[in-house]
């Protein structure tokens, strides 16, 4: 499959380093803004925001008691809590949407007899994705350094991508918790709404000068879903599978720590359709000039389905830092 190179943008600042989107503006492509209140039956027509309010902005991923995926819900399924009061949703999509997606490539000395393997698993979830998507590369070992060549900040073409997932010898130590503050800064500069970051990694970290508390505060201050791929061997005194958890747990996506290397493959799929499958849901909040950090629960059901479960983040954070939530399915 072949993607053109996106060229660099303007970027747009966020108005709150959190859930809570500007709404006064249009899109950062530049066109037309469109009400995301429903879903647009023209399959090319993309939801955008458009309001004159602050709005939180909900990525959920629904599955069956089996672990699958399900699609094709309407707002009426949605039910969203906040410091359980309930909210009324005022914005929902339902449509495989673009997305901008950073790849953390664990690239230290632990990594080396396992890059190959990486890099194919990181192309296929690359060409199992939305072809609109927009992506970057981060590999990081002892620095944390940019896959893509200087003033590309973002591509969808495959071969620019596959030579930034390949830069670099792996050697060194681990700076995961600079490259997660350095994915989560490069996210806020992509031109859609929706942000993902996937890291691969064992987990450990031995150089960085953010601490875990700090990319924490900064997953729960951001909008963007993360998902974990735990690769190391069992003998690996660095891992940290706990953190991987974290991450994932904070922020409403999931973690993948498999028993064996060819496993990943599979998993980057998983984690391509789960992307392209979740759902947006929205409110507008009360009381935004008042800091600290909200819980969240989002409930959903079906007459046409048994037990749903919805994974997405359980808190947010308004301003200055939070403590993380300790369970992410409602």
């Amino acid at each position: 499959m072949h993607r053109k190179l996106l060229q660099p943008v303007t970027f747009f600042p966020l108005i709150l380093a959190c859930l809570i989107l500007p709404l006064d503006s249009q899109t950062k492509s530049g066109k037309e803004p469109a009400s995301p209140a429903t879903v647009s039956p023209a399959a090319d027509r993309q939801f955008t925001i458009s309001a004159t309010v602050d709005l939180v902005l909900l990525d959920v991923s629904v599955r069956d008691t089996d672990g699958g995926f399900v699609s094709g819900l309407g707002k009426e399924a949605f039910a969203i809590f906040e410091d359980g009061k309930p909210q009324t949703i005022t914005q929902f999509a339902n449509q495989d949407v673009p997305v901008t997606i950073g790849l953390l490539v664990d690239n230290s000395g632990s990594m080396r007899t396992k890059k190959p393997e990486v890099v194919t698993a990181a192309l296929i979830m690359i060409q199992a994705s939305n072809p609109e998507d927009e992506l970057f590369v981060i590999n990081f070992n002892d620095q944390v350094r940019r896959g893509l060549p200087d003033m590309i900040p973002f591509s969808d073409d495959i071969q620019v991508l596959r030579k930034a997932l390949w830069k670099g010898d792996p050697v060194g130590r681990t700076a995961l918790y600079d490259a997660v503050i350095a994915g989560l800064n490069q996210l806020d500069m992509g031109r859609r709404d929706k942000k993902t970051l996937v890291i691969v990694s064992d987990g450990g970290d031995n150089i960085s000068t953010h601490s875990l508390k700090e990319v924490t505060d900064a997953t729960l201050q951001s909008r963007a879903t993360i998902y974990t791929v735990g690769v190391f061997d069992e003998d690996d005194r660095d891992r940290n599978p706990d953190v991987l958890r974290r991450l994932a747990r904070v922020s409403g996506g999931v973690c993948y720590l498999p028993k064996k290397l060819p496993e990943i493959e599979n998993i980057c799929r998983q984690i391509a359709k789960d992307i392209r499958t979740r759902y947006t849901v929205g409110y507008v909040p009360q009381n935004m000039d008042k800091p600290g950090q909200r819980h969240l629960k989002v409930s959903v059901s079906s007459p046409n389905h048994g037990k749903l479960i919805a994974h997405t983040r359980t808190s947010y954070a308004v301003g200055g830092s939070a403590s993380t939530s300790t369970d992410r399915k409602k």
